[in-house]
């Protein structure tokens, strides 16, 4: 089982400030479209191909993998990603929340296993050291925040 977490402040010293709302409508976008926020190339495909009130399925080609994920939404909160076809299974999670100093905070975490290989195994050991890494989850979130106020100041969110 692979278990990774990590935290950001949403609005570090220097950086234009981003409300609730906007980091919000910036994580729908991304749960939408993939494409908006990785890498160029990265992902190829993004298609919301069904929805329903309490969540959508999302069919993705990422890094040349196909992907099937349910996806819900907890407004101004969570977006929960269920994997439910391609390499890994189980939840992806971002998170909205405010500290006890009440600074407004972006956490991923994950649990997850990878499809036909061993629990535990190396291939489930390489990937929780990539999350842990500095390329990993938390390059991920400020990657997240800094394509979210690209798209604000580009008056698309």
């Amino acid at each position: 089982m692979i278990y990774s977490t990590a935290t950001v402040p949403v609005n570090p010293h220097g950086e234009t400030l981003l409300t609730l709302e906007q980091v919000w409508k910036g994580l729908e976008a991304k749960a939408r479209d993939a494409r908006l926020f990785l890498p160029s190339g990265l992902c190829t495909r993004c298609d919301v191909t069904e929805e329903s009130d309490t969540h959508f399925l999302r069919e993705a080609i990422i890094a040349g993998q196909d992907l099937r994920e349910i996806i819900t939404l907890e407004p101004q909160s969570k977006v929960t990603f269920f994997q439910v076809t391609g390499p890994r299974e189980g939840a992806i999670i971002n998170e909205l929340f405010e500290d006890e100093a009440g600074e407004l905070q972006l956490r991923f975490y994950c649990y997850l296993g990878l499809r036909g290989k061993l629990p535990g195994g190396p291939e489930e050991q390489a990937e929780q050291a990539q999350f842990a890494s500095d390329q990993g989850y938390k390059a991920a979130l400020l990657s997240t925040l800094r394509r979210t106020r690209e798209l604000l100041a580009q008056g698309m969110l």
